[in-house]
């Protein structure tokens, strides 16, 4: 009940009328940026701070250091809601925690339900943000105690758990998609080794050293592999495309997406709380149950209203859950709030176990200011709805220009350089002829995401048991992880071997 009075004293702060305006257009604009790819949330955020310093220079420090990270925030979970809007429409993710959202959206948007896709979406979003915020009231401080527990060995095992999960992403073949996702590693692997110091597979190529950007990855394999596919396979129907029925989604599309939403909401949010794991894990994860636990595992890819509504639930989850260790502990979870991190220290206000006791107007207003921001969104994207839904019905001769450019432009903002328009092409022509011949391209995108970080977190635990790889199973955590991933492989594989041999022996 304590919380409750806490809160209740949040919503004080929250509700001051120039509060409401900076939530108003952190969310705004963080809807914005998500819808562009390449911005995304941590350039959001980063590019705002010296935006806030100004704005509230004229209120005391308590005060404008509540008001910058109402702001701040509302941009950070804004991204995560406008980040799938591209991602249906025209199967560009603006975010990397959107790229498994296009993998039915997109389908749904060709099938003339679009205006149901981003509106199952929107309410996802709304409602994971909300479990999120709930849980993130009462869960905060036992939830840390638990995240304090994981070392290197603990996280080296979620990953694998997270890469083996990717089996459920496959097309019709597994095997294709361990392919992909071990390529995906090994392209992780380019660039300055973050240990030793030693340079990778770089060919003496100065772009080479920071390692391939991962979002000039993703777009060029989805959205430009998309326009290749058009040109090359002279997709003709003369601005003729199927017509959007409806904008909100029917009986049944509520009915089949509620508990995927939910699934989602609790399944991002936990992980969200895990540093280092973060949305793009989270929406992942949440498609890979899905895809297991249906009955009809096929319709995904197909334009599947659960592979919409759990990854994008995920995402919303996992933002509310990242503030968790952030709030708490001081520990940033991600980027995104490892820059709000920066920006409280700013003010100085020192996130971690007496955040709560010493800012109390600081940390509580925040967690107001999101119920309130994601009201906020929900009543500005469901309208939209029915505009955003409209650019999918653009004739082909001018949306693919669009496609390109908001693809370029969105890459080259990054680094602002050429080398990554090149790659962005590269794979854009890699993508559509690994999508022909039925390669998977999520496997690939989670591989290069997760690269880094199995590489790192196993480095360490072998730094700490001095190269023993017991470690990975004497810690409990991380062997029930790799006794998971391991049954996520092999069983499927033995239920097929024991089928055929069922077959044999019923001809037989």
């Amino acid at each position: 009940m304590e919380a409750l009075h806490y809160l209740l004293n949040g919503f004080e702060t929250a509700f001051i009328w120039y509060n409401l305006a900076f939530a108003f257009f952190g969310v705004l604009i963080g809807t914005a940026v998500g819808v562009l790819p390449g911005i995304g949330p941590m350039s959001g955020v980063a590019l705002l701070i010296p935006v806030t310093a100004t704005l509230t220079s004229g209120l005391g420090p308590e005060e404008a250091a509540a008001s910058s990270i109402i702001l701040l925030a509302g941009v950070y979970y804004g991204a995560m809601y406008g980040g799938s809007t591209t991602s249906i429409l025209l199967n560009t993710p603006g975010e990397s925690s959107s790229v498994v959202t296009a993998l039915d959206g997109y389908q749904m948007a060709k099938q003339g339900r679009a205006g149901a896709a981003l509106s199952i979406a929107a309410i996802g979003s709304f409602v994971a943000a909300i479990v999120s915020i709930i849980a993130l009231v009462f869960l905060a401080q036992p939830l840390s105690d638990v995240a304090l527990k994981f070392g290197p060995a603990e996280y080296f095992a979620l990953m694998i758990l997270g890469l083996c999960a990717v089996s459920g992403l496959a097309g019709n073949s597994t095997t294709k998609a361990l392919m992909m996702t071990v390529f995906g590693l090994l392209l992780a692997t380019i660039g300055m080794d973050n240990v030793s110091g030693v340079a990778r597979f770089t060919y003496d190529i100065p772009v080479l050293y920071q390692g391939l950007e991962f979002l000039t990855v993703a777009v060029g394999l989805f959205a430009l592999g998309e326009v290749f596919k058009a040109i090359l396979e002279r997709e003709q129907n003369d601005g003729e495309v199927n017509k959007i029925t409806r904008i909100l989604p029917t009986k049944k599309d509520l009915k089949d997406s509620s508990a995927p939403i939910l699934r989602g909401s609790l399944l991002g949010f936990f992980i969200g709380i895990l540093p280092g794991a973060g949305a793009t894990l989270a929406s992942f994860f949440s498609y890979s149950l899905e895809k297991k636990i249906s009955k009809n595992a096929s319709k995904f890819g197909q334009g599947a209203i659960e592979g919409v509504a759990a990854p994008e639930s995920a995402n919303n989850a996992a933002s509310g859950g990242a503030m968790i260790p952030l709030l708490t502990l001081g520990i940033p979870g991600s980027g995104t709030t490892a820059i709000l991190m920066g920006a409280l220290i700013m003010y100085n206000v020192q996130p971690g176990p007496l955040l709560f006791e010493d800012h109390p107007q600081v940390a509580w207003g925040l967690i107001a200011s999101m119920f309130i921001g994601n009201v906020m969104l929900l009543v500005l994207n469901m309208p939209l709805v029915k505009v955003f839904a409209k650019i999918i019905q653009t004739p082909p001769k001018y949306l693919l220009p669009i496609i390109v450019a908001i693809s370029v432009f969105g890459v080259y903002a990054v680094q602002v350089s050429t080398f990554d328009l090149l790659l962005l092409m590269g794979c854009g022509l890699a993508g559509y002829f690994l999508a022909k011949h039925d390669y998977p391209l999520a496997p690939l995108v989670l591989g290069l995401v997760l690269g880094p970080m199995i590489e790192n977190n196993m480095r360490r635990a072998l730094t700490a048991s001095n190269g023993d790889f017991m470690i990975f199973i004497e810690k409990p955590i991380s062997l029930v992880f790799l006794l998971i991933a391991a049954a996520w492989i092999l069983v499927p594989v033995l239920m097929k071997v024991r089928g055929k041999k069922v077959v044999v022996t019923v001809e037989g």
